[in-house]
């Protein structure tokens, strides 16, 4: 059997998770660079843009110009990134709900999770964010649908509403369930370590995108893929970071570098250093997070677990941070080799869409196995 990998490129393009963060630096320069290198392979990806953001600015944009300049250039960079075949999606965060601004700079007082929103507060600003994005690149396809969506911080499940709500608005996919995470502190509460469906679209029960329905439902579920990292490799990028990161901070400190505290200390060289040297490191794959020598690990994870899928066309979706790019020119060679592999196509996720409502692409239900 000829198997193809269809490689959905996305990227959550924003600023700081505080609202901290020059636009220019972290938003417009990063997209110029990574559409550059894209148009030299022939790719064809997804932006994913923290549309909450964009309502803020342009929310206060009549007593504060700048931030009417910035918003004009938010619209300005996504419809060149859509008129040049990219694709645009709806991403929010929904700690933009309730902000300040005060001598240029944001305080960020929402909760960082749309599963602790009610439901019409929550329906309301994916609403709100989907007009925007459609009305923002209408003037460049009139035609244009936001078709898929990646919830705050991930925050998607378990809720006994966003589901039924995003498929109200139109929403076809979703994107934000990546296998294997945790996070339980001050900002978010989130649990993905039992999801029944780490790789393969699937159809979600509506009260739980975590678990598989055992029927069609009005939405699919793309799982941002994920993978494990050598312990050999983990360790070396981790030590090159800690180097980079102490350089940085000897030339901008008086003084050798301070950790905040010694257990802060502590437990950071055990998260970072000790701890991948004895076990495997879980990772989303976020290509703006990895080194090269970590993307090729990513990849050939997925080629086997597209192989053990027993499917001839299997779609995967990575994702990207544009502010956090770490390796430039692992990037651009790591793109570069997708573009030249027989068995891999870039795909955007309204692409990825139109293949699923085609029947092109096998969707799971609980009743089907994906073997």
């Amino acid at each position: 059997m000829t198997q193809t990998i269809y490689l959905a490129l996305t990227h959550d393009w924003e600023l700081r998770g505080d609202g901290s963060g020059d636009i220019e630096e972290i938003q417009f320069a990063p997209l110029r660079r990574l559409l550059a290198i894209y148009e030299k392979a022939g790719a064809r990806t997804t932006f994913l843009p923290d549309v909450m953001q964009q309502l803020r600015f342009r929310s206060l944009q009549d007593e504060h110009p700048e931030l009417k300049r910035a918003a004009d250039s938010w619209d300005e960079h996504a419809q060149e990134a859509y008129a040049r075949g990219h694709d645009i999606q709806l991403h929010l965060h929904s700690q933009w709900s309730n902000v300040e601004y005060e001598n240029g700079r944001w305080q960020l007082r929402g909760d960082w999770s749309l599963l602790n929103y009610d439901q019409d507060m929550a329906t309301k600003m994916i609403s709100d964010s989907r007009s925007y994005l459609e009305n923002a690149l209408h003037p460049v396809d009139p035609q244009y649908r936001c078709v898929a969506f990646r919830a705050s911080a991930l925050a998607l499940a378990p809720s006994a509403h966003l589901l039924s709500s995003l498929a109200a608005l139109g929403i076809e996919i979703d994107v934000s369930v990546a296998g294997g995470v945790y996070l339980n502190n001050d900002t978010l509460q989130l649990d993905y370590r039992t999801c029944e469906e780490g790789f393969l679209p699937y159809y979600p029960r509506m009260d739980d995108a975590r678990r598989i329905s055992n029927q069609q439902e009005p939405i699919v579920c793309v799982p941002l893929n994920h993978f494990y990292g050598s312990r050999r490799l983990v360790t070396k990028q981790n030590l090159a970071l800690a180097k980079a990161r102490f350089s940085s901070t000897e030339k901008t400190t008086a003084g050798p570098a301070r950790l905040d505290s010694q257990s802060t200390g502590l437990a950071r060289v055990y998260e970072k250093l000790i701890a991948p040297a004895i076990k495997r490191k879980h990772f989303v794959s976020d290509t703006g997070r990895l080194n090269y020598p970590l993307m090729c690990e990513m990849l050939a994870s997925i080629r086997q677990r597209a192989r053990e899928s027993g499917l001839a066309k299997v779609p995967v979706v990575l994702t990207n941070h544009p502010k956090d790019i770490r390796d430039w020119a692992g990037l651009e060679r790591f793109v570069g080799e997708v573009a030249d592999a027989p068995d891999l196509k870039f795909i955007t996720l309204s692409e990825l869409a139109e293949k699923i409502r085609s029947g092109e692409f096998r969707v799971r239900t609980a009743e089907t196995s994906h073997r």
